[in-house]
């Protein structure tokens, strides 16, 4: 059979499932629309939720936090958005889109249409993990440039306010603010590579996604038991926030670094895990 599809006129394995397609179905879906949604939304919820609580004005015991400065200026607006959801609402569309990738497909009964079409399996996979990573980073983009926008129109175009003290000129801070962005996609890249491997074994969408969140959640659980002690620098979630090194007067790299190198590594074996076990699953729907 094999030998025959290869040989079929016109047939090219690498021109199967192009991009595209595959981008313009993903994008249609309502999760999809939803996510966005709620992530362009949530710049005005704290719009509002600071107009009618008040301006922060200062820390418990002396000390300023980045909340501290969220009505400096839109900058510092925007940094505040990636503070309050980094730890959990942008792990949401991550492991959303991810794990249900394929699941979702075995689920509608429409995978084995699709390879049969014919797809190779490889084929299929790296076009849907190229979509998902991709609008992935768009989640990501969304967010900032929402609260930016919004937080300048509020508050302001001024300087990005840091917490440590001084400021950082806005021709500076927009490119720090791109690099605490890429590191968090990076640092998202665990919860990536776990929906979708679990894609690949379930074919329940919800129980692939639930499982990367609930997964990530005891990372950062585990993270909080101090007595593992240097143990915890190879949980993906202690460098969750390393990226406030890049707000501060003299950018840090040592703690992204690290950070990214952990949440690399395990993405790359739980991918590679995804792909062997879809390479090898029976497709029964």
């Amino acid at each position: 059979m094999s030998a025959l599809i290869e040989t079929a006129p016109g047939y090219r394995a690498g021109r199967t499932l192009p991009l595209r397609v595959e981008a313009l179905r993903q994008l249609k879906r309502r999760r999809t629309l939803a996510m966005g949604l709620i992530l362009g939304l949530l710049p005005f919820v704290l719009i509002v939720a600071f107009a009618v609580g008040g301006t922060p004005d200062g820390g418990r015991e002396g000390r300023v936090t980045l909340m501290d400065t969220a009505t400096a200026s839109g900058a510092n607006f925007a940094a505040t958005c990636l503070f309050v959801s980094a730890g959990f609402l942008l792990v949401v569309p991550v492991a959303l889109f991810h794990g249900d990738t394929v699941a979702s497909e075995a689920n509608w009964s429409s995978l084995r249409y699709l390879l049969a079409a014919p797809v190779p399996r490889s084929r299929l996979l790296w076009s849907k993990l190229a979509v998902a990573l991709g609008m992935s980073a768009a989640a990501m983009v969304l967010l900032p440039l929402v609260a930016l926008v919004a937080g300048t129109a509020a508050y302001g175009w001024g300087p990005l306010e840091l917490p440590t003290g001084g400021s950082l000129a806005t021709a500076d801070a927009l490119p720090r603010l791109a690099v605490v962005v890429a590191f968090i996609f990076v640092s998202q890249l665990v919860t990536a590579g776990l929906a979708f491997w679990l894609s690949t074994k379930t074919d329940a969408p919800l129980g692939a996604v639930g499982g990367a969140v609930g997964l990530t959640i005891v990372g950062n659980v585990l993270d909080a038991v101090t007595a593992l002690g240097s143990w915890r620098e190879f949980l993906p979630a202690h460098w969750q926030f390393a990226w406030a090194d890049a707000l501060q007067p003299q950018l840090e790299w040592g703690g992204m670094v690290k950070g990214a190198a952990v949440s690399f590594t395990y993405a790359v074996v739980l991918f590679a895990l995804a792909f062997r076990t879809f390479s090898r699953k029976d497709i029964v729907s």
